[in-house]
């Protein structure tokens, strides 16, 4: 399509400001970016919608323009919401460049454009997927008249022979086909997506599992940061590919896209970008539950009163807990996101990773039956606020009736992370960490000040540890891992080189074994029998080993005090 036909377009509210030599310029797709340099997003002919929140004073349109006009997009529209009238400076810089400049009407959304341009270009290129671009509208729709993205996934199946899955950034299936992918393909196929984008590479991305080719098409929308809400409450944009890269979506289809002909890989661009719209409007559904953990966190913070507290509870339950009582007990989960260098936000990003996570809470639920059956009602109504560089989510657990007593629902640490440690870990790319703290349960507003001070201490025992990902719970706050985190590195090595050096040193000479013996000797508390048992020797031979690493340690593994330093050694090693 051409840009004259876009200005003729009085649904769009487009209005030129510059460029009428130049309308006859053909336009291939859509990007919105508020990026400063988005030159590695674009391959030429797009018409670039941005909100100008990289503007910061006069001297940043002429870079900006020049960076699009060298990546030959069609053309500019720039919105009036934030600035009112489109800056002079803008409209210099379109003109000298040559490149054609736009003003969006306030009322008109970046998403209105965005679904006719994709529905205008996808008919001119791709008859084959008419059906797609006739029905997009649907997918914009909710209730069963809608159907989201399957809708045109479904429509890819019947047109192309073409499977295609939406996944979360952590491999959480979003739509697709039955019987969709297995567990571990989502995992690499997330994990490989978040690897390509860290490392700027252009989309689509092939991947090979087993004997199955996979491409990949990232799932964008540059205009907002990952937390929407943030993004509208402060107007700022994203700065670094790292705020977005932990939470888009992304596109898997099984084919190699290599293959494919340009208008087809021009159609899923497009395809990408209706899909990009749905998740814009699932995030914009989040802004309430923020919302209420805000006020929530707001209240516990300034030490309100209980009384206080509970009252915002009772209001935030049935939003979060629709059907399971308006009494449930509570949980608190602290987030971080931690860069090794660079400047960026982490809050936002957290707040979206949480949130991610949290999704897929019941498989991180213990409890009985009867709580397994209700758990999945709080798919994605976790409310999680952000405060600095820290996310804090709001989980509500239903509340355990008398018949079942004694059954407690609660998050466990570790099964949080247990499906997604893999993807994210890619995500972070060696330059970045997420910890998490998880509270202990509380059945009342009395003790939501109490749980945060857990989380918080919680996650930073998770952040003392090795890893790029890490939780920890709060029954290791009453255990001696809460304690050894924070023991000096000094003196970590010194005490653990003066125990174990003598046995490593014997285990590498003579293959004896000393360190598997006396750890598999503390795991059985000291029991000749089940020890010797448990790794398949003589007792005698037990007590041989045992009787050396005595020996070399000066150390007697029948008293209480050795036992418990050889244990610690272990522990910090």
């Amino acid at each position: 399509m051409r840009l004259r036909a876009l200005l003729n377009t009085d649904a769009l509210g487009l209005r030129l400001l510059g460029g009428e030599d130049e309308l006859e310029r053909t336009v291939r797709g859509v990007m919105t970016t508020d990026l400063k340099d988005p030159s590695r997003y674009l391959s030429g002919g797009e018409l670039v919608l941005t909100g100008l929140a990289w503007r910061h004073d006069a001297a940043d349109s002429e870079p900006f323009v020049r960076i699009l006009a060298g990546a030959g997009v069609a053309g500019l529209a720039a919105g009036e919401a934030e600035l009112g009238d489109i800056p002079e400076d803008l409209v210099v810089a379109c003109v000298r460049h040559r490149l054609p400049l736009f003003a969006v009407h306030e009322s008109v959304a970046f998403a209105t454009i965005t679904e006719h341009v994709v529905r205008q270009v996808s008919g001119e290129r791709a008859g084959d997927l008419a059906a797609v671009v006739d029905r997009h509208r649907r997918m914009m729709t909710s209730g069963p008249a809608g159907g989201g993205p399957d809708v045109v996934l479904d429509l890819l199946g019947s047109d192309l022979d073409l499977r295609a899955w939406v996944l979360s950034p952590t491999g959480r299936p979003v739509a697709g086909p039955t019987p969709g992918l297995a567990p571990d393909v989502r995992a690499r196929l997330a994990a490989e997506h978040l690897a390509a984008v860290r490392t700027g590479r252009r989309g689509p991305h092939r991947v090979t599992v087993g004997t199955t080719t996979y491409s990949l098409f990232p799932i964008r929308n540059w205009g907002h940061r990952p937390a929407v809400a943030e993004t509208e409450r402060t107007g700022q944009a994203a700065r670094d590919v790292r705020e977005t890269v932990l939470s888009d979506w992304l596109l898997a289809v099984e084919a190699d896209a290599a293959e494919w002909a340009e208008e087809r890989l021009d159609l899923l661009q497009g395809v990408t970008q209706l899909i990009a719209v749905e998740r814009d409007r699932r995030d914009a559904a989040r802004t309430v539950r923020r919302r209420l953990a805000q006020e929530v966190l707001e209240l516990v913070q300034t030490g309100a009163a209980p009384a206080e507290i509970a009252a915002r509870l009772r209001v935030a339950a049935p939003v979060l807990l629709p059907g399971l009582g308006t009494a449930p007990h509570w949980q608190v989960v602290v987030a971080r996101v931690e860069w090794d260098e660079g400047d960026v936000e982490s809050g936002p990003v957290a707040q979206a990773l949480l949130e991610e996570i949290l999704v897929d809470l019941p498989a991180g639920i213990s409890g009985r039956e009867h709580l397994q059956a209700n758990a999945p009602e709080q798919a994605d109504r976790i409310a999680v606020a952000h405060t600095g560089d820290e996310a804090i989510a709001l989980v509500p657990l239903p509340a355990v009736s008398s018949e079942h007593e004694g059954a407690e629902p609660g998050i466990l640490a570790d099964a949080l992370l247990e499906a997604v440690r893999d993807p994210l870990s890619a995500g972070l790319d060696g330059d970045g960490r997420l910890t998490l703290g998880v509270s202990a349960t509380v059945h009342s507003a009395e003790g939501l000040r109490g749980a945060l001070e857990e989380a918080r201490h919680a996650r930073r025992v998770a952040a003392a540890r090795t890893g790029r990902v890490s939780a920890a719970g709060h029954q290791e706050l009453a255990s001696h891992v809460l304690l050894l985190p924070f023991v000096p590195d000094d003196v970590r090595r010194a005490f653990t080189a003066r125990l174990l050096d003598p046995l490593r040193d014997y285990d590498r000479r003579h293959r004896a074994e000393l360190i598997p013996t006396l750890e598999a000797f503390l795991e059985c508390d000291g029991s000749w029998t089940r020890c010797a048992t448990r790794l398949h020797l003589h007792v005698n031979t037990l007590r041989y080993r045992v009787g050396r690493i005595e020996q070399l340690t000066s150390r007697d593994l029948s008293r209480l005090e050795d036992k418990l330093d050889f244990f610690l050694a272990l522990r910090m090693s």
